[in-house]
């Protein structure tokens, strides 16, 4: 069982050994604390008993559509509902913000985790991503 909670800064190194044995990349404090200011109830860890942060999930509102980024899970604690918690958590608060529609990417490759949002309901689209470094 774990405790689902809000993102608070002593979890950053926690936070960033998942994103890190995830593959993903990692967001540096000064993109995060800009992110925590327009919406912080959106960035969510998961604790085990313990106080271990075993999962996190990064969300985001632009007032249109909700995206949700970089989840992680701790390899000892995967396939055991708590993916899915941190998402059903995140949609419930994106949600209560009038939310209508969330948004996510996945790698290509990454079969298992289109797996994992499909059965969620999330549909794959055609859009392609465009990115450009400012």
């Amino acid at each position: 069982m774990v405790h689902i909670r809000q993102f608070d800064w002593p979890d950053y190194d926690a936070v960033v050994a998942l994103w890190t044995v995830a593959g993903n990349d990692v967001v540096l404090r000064p993109e995060l604390e800009a992110k925590l200011a327009r919406d912080p109830e959106l960035f969510l860890v998961a604790e085990a008993a313990g106080g271990a942060v075993v999962a996190v999930v990064l969300g985001a509102y632009d007032g249109r559509r909700g995206w949700i980024l970089r989840l992680a899970v701790d390899p000892g604690h995967r396939r055991r509902g708590v993916a899915g918690d941190l998402v059903a958590e995140l949609e419930r608060r994106l949600r209560a913000l009038g939310c209508p529609r969330a948004n996510l990417m996945v790698l290509p490759d990454n079969e298992a985790g289109l797996r994992f949002w499909q059965s969620r309901g999330y549909v794959p689209v055609p859009d392609v991503l465009c990115t450009k470094p400012l």
